[in-house]
């Protein structure tokens, strides 16, 4: 455990990891969904490094010890799988709103999964909805305009400023983003993603770095990971899809723990408020972002079910901690096959 793991444990009293009882390992039958699951775990030419973390969680979970089949298409939702819950990776789908379909899915089966309802992870998919509730919770948030798709692009609802960015209204790893100068800019970027199918989100652009809070449950609570600070060589750039997914050379950031202080405890209190909406979720990322210029931390968005890469952000901060990222897996599992009843159900089906 490194010095910082050993300082934060004290600090916190951090319980450790979670395992699942061997009883819900034989008895209860789980499926894994994700695109690229049944792949080699080579980066796609697409996806990028998306393809290998699906491969990885494969392996993670098999190495857990879980009863474990594996999907790679919504179909196999259609009609009920014979299993008993599902772990739902394959989160966007080349439509808008797919994060809702695997959950909404389950629902009609009546069939358990981990994270959070479809209506949560609709309001967590949807960036200008979450904003709102930033706003309703007392928590800032960076100026924004939405446009839907079919509504009139109507230059007075755009924010005031010198530089935007423009992004699809429910996405993830920057797919999508650009940025612009000027009204002519930010129009040209809307029908652009108009045309694509999404609706669009316009931000005043704040020049700084992201603040990424993970969160998992335990004991039926949310618990902090050690926050992070994803710190860009030039915070005035955009971080692009294309570096998100490893598709280019070079990284043009640099992912670190944010040192104890007012700022950390500002932003780990507004994400405190912030994951309250959105319970129960089981783990995912809540993002700030911290204005160079003046010191200011806005609410940025929310990643319900994020990326559980062992080289992403939510596995880095475990390992501060001392975790590992199988420990990290099984501990996400367990606690959401517990609050569903789960595991006490595979005890009663061992004992009869």
């Amino acid at each position: 455990m490194t010095r910082f793991a050993q300082a934060y444990v004290a600090q916190t009293s951090v319980p450790g990891p979670r395992s699942l009882p061997l009883e819900a390992k034989r008895a209860l039958r789980i499926m894994l969904i994700a695109k690229h699951a049944k792949g080699t775990g080579a980066p796609h030419p697409e996806d990028g490094t998306h393809a290998v973390y699906h491969r990885e969680m494969r392996q993670t979970l098999e190495d857990i010890g879980v009863n474990l089949t594996v999907a790679d298409d919504y179909s196999v939702l259609f009609e009920r799988p014979d299993v008993d819950f599902l772990f739902p990776l394959l989160n966007r789908a080349g439509f808008m709103n797919s994060e809702m379909l695997a959950p909404l899915l389950c629902n009609r089966l009546s069939l358990p999964y981990l994270g959070a309802s479809p209506i949560l992870r609709g309001l967590s998919d949807d960036k200008h909805l979450t904003k709102r509730a930033a706003v309703a919770r007392g928590i800032p948030t960076a100026p924004w305009a939405v446009y839907r798709r079919g509504a009139p692009i109507d230059e007075a609802q755009c924010p005031q400023g010198q530089h935007f960015v423009i992004k699809p209204n429910a996405s993830s790893a920057s797919w999508g983003v650009s940025d612009a100068h000027d009204w002519a800019g930010v129009r040209a970027a809307v029908i652009r993603l108009h045309a694509e199918g999404h609706d669009a989100i316009v931000e005043r652009f704040i020049h700084g770095h992201d603040i990424e809070i993970s969160a998992i449950t335990l004991d039926g609570e949310p618990f902090i990971l050690p926050t992070q600070i994803v710190e860009q060589a030039d915070p005035s750039l955009l971080r692009t899809y294309a570096e998100k997914r490893n598709l280019t050379d070079g990284q043009a950031y640099e992912i670190r723990p944010l040192e104890d202080g007012p700022m950390l405890r500002l932003a780990e209190e507004r994400a405190r408020v912030m994951m309250r909406e959105f319970m129960p979720f089981d783990y995912g990322r809540f993002e700030f972002r911290l204005d160079v210029s003046t010191g200011e931390v806005q609410f940025l968005e929310v990643n319900l079910n994020c990326n559980l890469w062992s080289r992403k952000t939510i596995s880095i901060a475990a390992r501060q901690i001392g975790w590992s990222h199988e420990e990290l897996i099984e501990t996400i599992l367990t606690e959401s096959l517990e609050r569903q009843g789960l595991i006490q159900r595979a005890f009663d089906v061992v004992a009869a």
